[in-house]
């Protein structure tokens, strides 16, 4: 494993190297085409007061004196576009619209917390909105450098394998949507947190990985899915309890932790769907109330997504998409190819759901029959790695 130390830290070096250029490279094509092209996007400068000030309070741009640098203001606030503007409307105001609701609260915090302390100290210079902008550039473009590392400590620990993690991890960082983890999107904090509660959950860190895929569900709602790989080595040990060691109370201790884990993980997205009926249909007669307030299972997340944007199940597969679809062919087309190309090399791990592989191969993926077995694991992980480079 020392052998490879080297190895390693020159690898996590290079990936975040990377990263770092790889955010320039973003940051300079778009002022270059900022500069050439008019923004398609015009929603940038609508920006009312905020429904919970008054034109007297602090707060409000117009009890403020003259900013000292107004260009670099409006320059900055030109950016703010597509889903920028309610990221960056919820720091700064709150849930005020139904719509609204369908951005989840941990970037719009994160965005409040960095702009009333790191750069508090600029609001004079270039405004409130700007500020809160530029902490959301801030914290996307900080946290996809950690998604990067991340990602290929991830990619080391499951395919054993250096130079293919650190091949994947350039991709990554250079990879076709890089222009939505630099801009105040919640992909790169998601990524980080999902990279990151991977991790730990293939390093024996259960605790640790809880944290960071139930903080990832609070970033995106697609964060809840997270709960799965938890499902999954549930089935796993359960099984192994019941049927190889031939103990009942195992398997229901591993039913019960991996419930537990999985309610953890759902919990801060059902919080929010909480908040959001406290706020919109409580307090409120009959007459006011939205439908969703009176359905059975209150989902304001799911109504807003339907009532608004026209999302559903199989709603966007229409044959005006199809150009996005065409977009989008060349990813698609190699995932296919991956997911075809592993169930024929391995058709009874792929189609019996791993259930019939070794226990030697059950403690190199995310199955993991123990804690002490997973965290081993990570360093045989790494001698591994070290006999294969010294091989080569």
């Amino acid at each position: 494993m020392a052998n490879n130390l080297p190895t390693l830290t020159a690898h996590k070096t290079l990936v975040l190297n990377s990263a770092l250029l790889s955010r320039l490279l973003i940051f300079t094509l778009i002022i270059i085409f900022r500069l050439l092209v008019s923004p398609y996007d015009t929603s940038a400068p609508l920006n009312p007061d905020c429904l919970t000030r008054s034109n007297t309070e602090p707060g409000n741009d117009s009890s403020h004196p003259p900013l000292l640098w107004p260009r670099l203001s409006s320059a900055i606030e030109n950016g703010i576009v597509w889903d920028s503007v309610y990221f960056v409307r919820i720091a700064q105001c709150g849930y005020e619209y139904e719509q609204s609701y369908a951005f989840l609260p941990l970037l719009p915090i994160c965005i409040y917390f960095v702009s009333h302390t790191v750069f508090a100290p600029l609001v004079p210079f270039i405004g409130e909105r700007a500020v809160l902008a530029v902490s959301g550039y801030l914290i996307n473009n900080v946290t996809f450098v950690f998604a990067a590392l991340y990602f290929y400590k991830l990619s080391t620990t499951i395919l054993k394998d250096p130079e293919a993690s650190l091949l994947a991890s350039i991709l990554f960082c250079f990879n076709p949507a890089s222009i939505f983890y630099s801009s105040i999107y919640t992909e790169s904090l998601y990524a980080f947190l999902s990279f990151g509660g991977l991790y730990h959950l293939i390093s024996g860190g259960n605790s640790m990985s809880v944290i960071f895929l139930a903080l990832s569900g609070s970033a995106r709602s697609n964060g809840v899915l997270n709960a799965g790989y938890f499902c999954y080595q549930t089935m796993h040990r359960a099984y192994d309890a019941l049927f190889q060691k031939r103990q009942a109370h195992l398997a229901l201790l591993a039913v019960i932790s991996g419930a537990f884990r999985c309610a953890c993980i759902f919990a801060p997205f059902i919080a929010y769907q909480a908040y959001g009926y406290h706020n919109m249909c409580v307090g409120r007669s009959h007459d006011e109330l939205r439908p969703w307030c009176k359905a059975r299972v209150p989902l304001l997340y799911k109504y807003i997504q339907s009532h608004y944007w026209g999302v559903g199940f199989l709603r966007y597969f229409q044959l005006k998409q199809l150009p996005n679809f065409l977009l989008a062919s060349p990813v698609l087309s190699l995932a296919f190819c991956s997911i075809y190309y592993y169930a024929k090399s391995r058709p009874q791990n792929f189609f019996l759901l791993g259930f019939q592989i070794s226990k030697e191969e059950k403690n190199c993926g995310v199955v993991f029959l123990s804690d002490a077995t997973s965290r081993s694991n990570v360093a045989s992980t790494l001698e591994t790695s070290s006999v294969k480079q010294q091989k080569i």
